[in-house]
């Protein structure tokens, strides 16, 4: 993959260890840097510019906030859907959670509009690369 083909990956995680293994797996399994923010306001900027091209959204996020207003997972992914109608320009957002539980997955998918989600911890490397992969190339 030329390093023109490499997405630009933003990892949105409130936890610092899961947010160095996703980042760590990106680059060492699928050669695909990534940067880290738990910072709305980053996430919105950076889809605005246009300098990401696809996002890993943690649901649960603890301490983000956006526009002054604090906001879990879900509604920054949202915000994120509603800024590809206004720049015209898909930005994928893969879902990252550990909510396990069945059904879990598609009824986040449905509240945030999201175009997939991976579990935590992720245990299947070549498969979350795989997953990332897809998504920013559909």
């Amino acid at each position: 993959m030329s390093a023109a083909n490499v997405p630009r990956i933003l990892i949105v995680e409130d936890d610092p260890g899961n947010a160095l293994v996703m980042r760590t797996i990106l680059k060492k399994v699928g050669g695909m840097p990534a940067d880290i923010t738990e910072d709305g306001d980053v996430v919105v900027s950076r889809v605005r510019q246009g300098t990401v091209d696809l996002i890993v959204m943690d649901v649960s996020l603890a301490n983000t906030r956006a526009g002054g207003r604090r906001m879990d997972g879900l509604e920054l992914t949202r915000i994120v859907k509603e800024l590809e109608a206004e720049t015209g320009r898909r930005v994928p957002v893969l879902l990252a959670t550990a909510h396990a539980m069945r059904g879990d997955g598609e009824k986040f998918l449905e509240q945030s509009g999201a175009d997939g989600y991976v579990t935590k911890p992720i245990v299947d490397h070549a498969a979350f690369v795989k997953t990332v992969l897809d998504l920013s190339r559909a």
